[in-house]
C-alpha cells in the first residue's frame, strides 16, 4: 500500500460566538496526490479549524486506504 499524501484547506462556515457553548463548523476541502488524487470536502464540527484539518486529512487518509484495499493495490 502507497503513503497517502495530501493537503487541505479550511473556511469557517459558523463561529460559535464567545461565552457560547458549541463547536464550530468547518468546511475542510482535502485533495490527494496520485495515486490518491481525489478531492473530498467534509463538513466538521470542532473547536478550532486545526482539528478540523486534522480530521478531515484523517478521514481522507482512511477512505484511499479503504479504496486501495478494494483495488488489491
Amino acid at each position: 500500500m502507497q503513503r497517502v499524501l495530501c493537503n487541505a484547506i479550511v473556511d469557517e462556515i459558523r463561529m460559535v460566538k464567545p461565552g457560547e457553548k458549541g463547536l464550530n463548523t468547518y468546511r475542510v476541502e482535502v485533495w490527494g496526490r496520485e495515486p490518491h488524487d481525489y478531492v473530498r470536502i467534509y463538513e466538521i464540527a470542532m473547536r478550532s479549524d486545526t482539528l478540523a484539518a486534522q480530521e478531515g486529512l484523517r478521514r481522507f487518509v482512511e477512505e484511499m486506504e479503504q479504496l486501495d484495499q478494494q483495488s488489491g493495490t
